[in-house]
């Protein structure tokens, strides 16, 4: 690895950016590409990568420099949704104004989810508008944790991916790969990136150029409808419970449906704290409506 700082990112270096939800295996991919030992990785219930991790690597073939960024996937432990899509927001900003070379954006997905859930599903419609079609040819999806699945489920799996999914993504120049946890099967996913072009990504260009808050921009819309409908599936539930509880004899089991709705009610606090950050104000839209954006 190059001793070089590798918080310090210059303009000759080729920028690896890996996305994805939480628990999907981007620390491990990063210590796998780099031959790190293993230490930093999280298996635990918390998420390991609560910010954004930047490791300086030389590329085996060509030996020039490669910075992979390993970035939090939303429904993080430590931070909220709002908060990890303004922190990546502000490093792709920086990165765009710098003109550094980001030329690949990994997204990891866990192969062993039987189904594509909330969360998951989050991470995938938030990271289409924040790429934008116009960097999805610089786009890989990549699937996780082969060893842990038979390979006709990871197939089928990955079938379904593909045709349901990924369809609009591969549709607009995306390809597909499997990691297989080894340095190799790492290098051989990056590839060359000899002569590589820049990855066009739109939620920089919306905030730099278009000078949008974070807010009006695709991934900020698409969050915020995200929240919406969390708000409206933490309120059913709670409505839920209270008729539970309402029809339960047992004091002690009124007692624990008390508790989870006390926890639901809590959630729901949060969502529409979230929730308030994420809205535009009416003169704000008022004048983006004028803009031709409204």
């Amino acid at each position: 690895m190059s001793q070089r700082d590798p918080q310090q990112v210059s303009t000759e270096d080729r920028i690896v950016a890996v996305m994805g939800p939480t628990g999907a295996g981007k620390s491990t991919f990063i210590d796998r590409a780099t031959r790190q030992d293993g230490g930093t990785i999280g298996h635990g219930l918390r998420s390991f990568t609560n910010d954004i991790r930047i490791v300086r690597v030389n590329h085996p073939t060509d030996g020039r420099p490669v910075v992979l960024v390993d970035t939090p996937g939303f429904d993080d432990t430590y931070k909220s949704d709002t908060d990890i899509l303004a922190m990546i927001a502000a490093w792709l900003v920086k990165n765009y104004k710098s003109k550094f070379n980001l030329t690949t954006i990994l997204y990891l997905h866990d192969i062993t989810s039987s189904r594509m859930k909330g969360s998951t599903l989050k991470n995938l419609r938030i990271f289409g508008t924040l790429c934008g079609q116009k960097a999805m040819p610089n786009v890989i999806l990549v699937t996780t944790k082969w060893k842990n699945i038979t390979i006709e489920e990871g197939v089928q799996r990955e079938t379904e991916l593909e045709a349901d999914f990924w369809k609009d993504m591969i549709n607009a120049g995306c390809v597909t790969a499997r990691f297989e946890g080894t340095y190799e099967s790492a290098w051989s996913i990056i590839g060359s990136l000899r002569g590589k072009h820049q990855a066009t990504v739109l939620l920089p260009s919306e905030i730099v150029d278009s000078n949008l808050r974070l807010n009006e921009t695709q991934a900020g819309i698409a969050l915020n409808k995200e929240l919406q409908q969390l708000i409206k599936s933490q309120k059913e539930t709670a409505r839920m419970l209270q008729g539970l509880a309402k029809n339960k004899e047992s004091g002690l089991a009124v007692q624990e449906l008390d508790k989870q709705q006390a926890k639901i009610e809590a959630k729901i606090e949060q969502t529409e704290d979230q929730l308030r950050k994420m809205t535009i104000p009416f003169t704000r839209r008022v004048v983006l409506f004028f803009k031709g954006r409204g």
